[in-house]
């Protein structure tokens, strides 16, 4: 029996195409004046379409798998353009392009029959997952799968404005910030399996929490923010107990992904319902409080793109929105913007020390194994967020790891030099010099003034206002860690001061 995936998106995304737009009212919303010749090039358009998509059936049966993707999701999104245009045009019958997609869903699928997945499993309860979430198509057509991932019902491709602001984020995500972006998605890959299925339990869009993601932390677990937000997901410590994340013997779970990830699902749906199911709201409550998003949108009532509410907004929250949507809109769509995400080998495995060792031991000793062209440093610390990475750990104890290291962990690190050298490395410790800094030209050793923090204030702004302090000797005088050195605002700091 054959499984119909790909024609059960395409009818979504055609419904989804007219969902949301006003009846055709010739009082409101004058339509132009029916051409018959364009009418029916659309129609011509619709059969070759159709056409096509079945065409790539027999590529798919002939093994020719990469070939019959790019068909049937070409054949697709003509039909799709093409009904676009006929809903704009007086005359034209709409119900011939719901008919070819209705047609194409009580047929097999090609593109799933390209992947092989054409077969219920035997003694398996095989079920199809609403839009393509879960569905075998994800590592073959990541396009097909992200782009039809659904919010509220509606695909999130859909719900994404690309308006100005949108594709100004998308310039930035492609240009300065597209390192960021890979990094991000590279993070996330090895996070997955522990935070996407809570967004799928909650019934959310995997290209949203990646957009979250990218914005917010980078995929770092340790993530922390000037104004103390914390995790993956950035939640600030209040929030986190009101979803859960608590203090657990000692650890902060809002660096816990799985539990940071059913929080963040838990806050959007909540205020989801607040908000009317706005989502540009509820990102811009994520960001700069859901208070004070209450309170100019009327719960909904007015858009965030109003004037009214826009203009009202914080510069930070203006530009978080679109940055978040932009990161999710490219998580569907990197082929459309000449982005290419690595493929990773995302299994899991663990493994238990042999002898005492940190997690930075254990980085240095796999060094690029595998293939990973900046180590598995970041993958260790989000893998195991309970653990200091600078911590020894006792023999024992049961670590999380990509399954690559699991096979290449008794070579390379239960034994031999590569163990040596991390264990002499991470024993090594800087120098504590009791003597006093010499003073610089102008300045006083131990003479000290006071400064409080403003918002929007960095260390290296403060250092440049006194032209005799350093970014390093205040750090060290407050005793702000590297390298985020952290401050807020009301904080008093120490500041070196000049000679008189």
């Amino acid at each position: 029996m054959r499984i119909c995936l790909v024609p059960a998106a395409a009818v979504v995304l055609l419904l989804a195409a007219c969902a949301g737009k006003p009846a055709r009212n010739a009082k409101t919303v004058p339509l132009p004046a029916a051409d018959e010749t364009e009418i029916g090039q659309l129609y011509t358009r619709l059969s070759d379409a159709v056409t096509r998509y079945e065409g790539s059936a027999e590529l798919a049966d002939a093994g020719e798998r990469e070939r019959a993707a790019r068909e049937g999701n070409a054949a697709l999104d003509d039909l799709r353009a093409a009904a676009l245009r006929c809903h704009q045009l007086s005359g034209c019958e709409e119900e011939r392009f719901l008919s070819a997609f209705d047609g194409l869903l009580r047929r097999d699928a090609p593109i799933a029959a390209a992947t092989g997945q054409t077969e219920r499993p035997a003694g398996d309860e095989f079920e199809v997952k609403a839009a393509g979430e879960g569905s075998p198509l994800v590592s073959d057509l990541p396009e097909s799968a992200r782009s039809i991932t659904l919010l509220r019902g509606r695909p999130l491709a859909e719900i994404i404005a690309l308006n100005e602001p949108v594709k100004a984020a998308l310039e930035e995500w492609l240009t300065q910030y597209r390192p960021n972006l890979i990094q991000a998605y590279v993070n996330y890959q090895y996070m997955r399996q522990l935070m996407w299925p809570e967004y799928q339990k909650a019934g959310l869009p995997e290209a949203l929490l990646f957009g979250f993601i990218a914005k917010e932390s980078g995929g770092k677990v340790h993530a922390v923010s000037r104004s103390g937000a914390s995790g993956p997901l950035q939640f600030m410590y209040a929030t986190g107990l009101r979803f859960g994340l608590a203090t657990s013997n000692g650890f902060d779970q809002r660096f816990d992904p799985t539990l940071s990830a059913r929080a963040n699902a838990a806050y959007l749906n909540e205020q989801l319902r607040v908000f009317n199911n706005d989502l540009e709201l509820v990102l811009a409550a994520y960001n700069g409080g859901e208070g004070r998003m209450g309170r100019l949108a009327a719960g909904g009532r007015a858009r965030f793109w109003d004037p009214s509410v826009y203009g009202a907004l914080a510069q930070e929250t203006r530009e978080y929105v679109p940055m978040v949507l932009a990161a999710a809109w490219l998580f569907m769509h990197p082929e459309r913007y000449n982005l290419e995400f690595p493929k990773i080998d995302t299994r899991l495995g663990s493994v238990a020390l042999t002898r005492s060792m940190s997690l930075s031991e254990l980085s240095i000793c796999f060094g690029q194994e595998g293939g990973s062209r900046d180590g598995w440093f970041r993958a260790l610390r989000n893998l195991n967020p309970a653990y200091d990475h600078q911590a020894s750990l006792p023999p024992g104890t049961q670590l999380s790891v990509p399954a690559v290291l699991e096979a290449a962990f008794p070579r390379v690190c239960a034994q031999g030099p590569w163990q040596a050298l991390a264990a002499e490395l991470h024993a090594a410790t800087m120098p504590q010099v009791a003597m006093a800094k010499a003073a610089t030209p102008g300045s006083s050793a131990g003479s000290r003034g006071r400064y409080t923090v403003r918002k929007g204030d960095t260390l290296a702004a403060i250092a440049r206002k006194h032209r005799c302090a350093e970014v390093r000797e205040i750090a060290s005088i407050n005793r702000l860690r590297a390298p985020g050195y952290a401050i807020k605002p009301g904080q008093t700091l120490q500041i070196p001061v000049c000679a008189r």
